[in-house]
């Protein structure tokens, strides 16, 4: 079984999904030398933003497979280092995708009514209304610095306040943009025609200190900042000083450079920043989806899927996830199944994509078909994030196509391997979201792939299916499923027998000796 390590809490639910899929051991509180001491042990590790997983942690990890990061950013975790090593990374991006958004909201409406400020008043004993007039935020105009899935979201709740909003994100097209309502427009216009901007970008080496005091001072004179993305992106120093100066109005931070901040750090006693301790991920509902969403991809990889938040395998996009997953599972299958049949040397291994694979992004299952077929001869563990690398590595020739016409199925992976004297083709469909082996090296069967499998090449001769199962009965090896393909009757065809466990390699010779059967192969998915 596979060991767990949670070095943080996480939501309750969160828990019950990595109790399914392993032994889960929950220790806080780890200083480096016992997070280094202890992370050998075990295969997966999860965190949320405190424990810093670096490349030295990486290495002592020796079991590792994936690591989960219980939130949106993976700043704490060195992914590079994780990729050289095969290991995946998870996170879970839309868990507080909403509670952000929600957050940025309630930031805005309170620097334009100063409601903290005359809460304090209040409750100081002092009745200052005069004091404490606001603006409206009806037909102001509000600038999105990202406009990715919180950025999005903020997006959605402005325009019900009748706000106009503009958003700077070179990713985002514009057809996306007019969907949800928002004008794309250079980061120099946002800035000159903005009342309010909003941040919603990853701290990474290019935004640290994005606001810095050439860029506050393009800002629109009176305008308000808020940042509820990541410390660092903000140049604190500089903020205080615009605010000093009147080119800023107000500003609201949810997060700092430094975290906590100090106790007398000028940035949370400025009487013109509203601060919040980087609470913006902090609702019950977003704790829940948190733990749950790192939880279940975490599950994924251990069981050998590719997670649908994998940081360091491909991105696969919400409206494709449904099309894409079954397929995913099918190509590692497939990948498996060759891997096992074809013991000839491969020359080139050619992927077609048809029907509705053939209208979305198939990376995720190239990559898992490459694993697949890597992962049962390797020494190393493959993963969709290194399994590329192995490839090229082993000089493995892979081609790819797409076809609209998929026969009578919705969609169909087809893999053809060409070995020195012969082509084998071998396909798959998804029915009812389960993966179905079409064809097996050229003869049209119709299995469930799963666990023990047995494939006969023979003659088609009556009494065929008696001998082969009487064989499997006197060893204690009970059939589960049986299909045959042929190419026409009497002649060559195959028998691929599904087994509730494996025929041992002296079951396998007994039935090579059969009259009519050339070669029994036992294969486990």
């Amino acid at each position: 079984m596979d060991r767990i390590l949670v070095t943080e809490k996480i939501a309750a639910e969160g828990l019950d999904v990595l109790r399914r899929a392993g032994e889960v051991d929950v220790k806080l509180d780890l200083d480096k030398a016992a997070l280094l001491a202890q992370v050998a042990e075990y295969d997966a590790l999860v965190v949320r933003s405190a424990t810093k997983v670096t490349a030295e942690v990486i290495a002592a990890g020796k079991q590792l497979k994936v690591i989960g990061r219980a939130g949106t950013g993976v700043d704490n975790i060195d992914v590079e280092a994780a990729t050289r090593n095969g290991i995946i990374v998870v996170n879970a991006p839309a868990s507080n995708n909403v509670a952000v958004a929600e957050l940025a909201i309630g930031l805005l409406i309170s620097l334009a009514r100063s409601i903290p400020q005359a809460h304090a008043s209040l409750q100081s004993g002092k009745w200052e209304r005069t004091k404490f007039v606001g603006w409206e935020v009806r037909g102001k105009t509000l600038g999105l610095v990202g406009l990715g899935r919180i950025g999005s979201e903020v997006a959605i709740r402005a325009r019900a306040l009748e706000m106009t909003i503009l958003a700077y994100d070179p990713v985002v097209s514009l057809d996306r943009a007019e969907q949800i309502g928002v004008e794309l427009v250079s980061m120099d216009d946002l800035l000159a025609r903005s009342d309010v901007v909003s941040l919603h970008i990853p701290l990474v080496e290019g935004t640290r200190n994005l606001f810095d005091a050439s860029r506050i001072a393009r800002m629109k004179r009176g305008a308000c900042l808020i940042n509820a993305s990541r410390g660092g992106i903000v140049d604190e120093a500089a903020l205080m000083e615009a605010l000093d100066s009147g080119q800023l109005t107000a500003a609201a931070l949810d997060v700092f450079s430094q975290e906590p901040p100090a106790p007398d750090a000028l940035v949370t006693h400025h009487p013109k920043i509203i601060t919040v301790p980087h609470i913006g991920a902090s609702t019950a509902e977003a704790q829940i989806s948190a733990g749950s969403e790192v939880a279940e991809g975490v599950a994924a990889a251990l069981g050998g899927e590719t997670p649908r938040y994998a940081v360091n395998a491909p991105f696969v996009a919400p409206e494709s996830w449904g099309v894409l997953q079954p397929y995913m599972t099918l190509g590692r299958q497939l990948g498996r199944l060759i891997s096992q049949m074809i013991v000839d040397p491969v020359r080139s291994y050619d992927l077609e994509f048809r029907g509705e694979l053939a209208e979305v992004d198939t990376h995720p299952v190239r990559l898992a078909v490459l694993q697949g077929l890597l992962e049962a001869n390797s020494p190393m563990r493959i993963t969709p994030v290194n399994a590329p690398l192995i490839a090229r590595e082993r000089g493995v020739r892979l081609t790819e196509r797409t076809d609209p016409d998929a026969q009578s199925y919705t969609g169909l992976l087809v893999v053809n391997v060409q070995t020195a004297d012969n082509l084998h083709c071998f396909s798959g469909s998804v029915l009812r979201g389960e993966s179905h082996i079409i064809q097996a090296d050229g003869y049209f069967v119709d299995f469930v792939p799963h666990g023990p499998l047995l494939f006969t090449y023979h003659r088609d001769r009556p009494g065929m299916i008696g001998r082969v199962g009487t064989l499997l009965g006197t060893s204690d090896v009970n059939i589960s499923g049986m299909y045959v393909g042929r190419l026409a009757p009497r002649e060559q065809a195959m028998m691929v027998l599904t087994l509730d466990e494996p025929a041992s390699v002296e079951v396998l010779a007994k039935i090579e000796e059969e009259e009519d059967i050339q070669r029994a192969i036992g294969v486990v998915l």
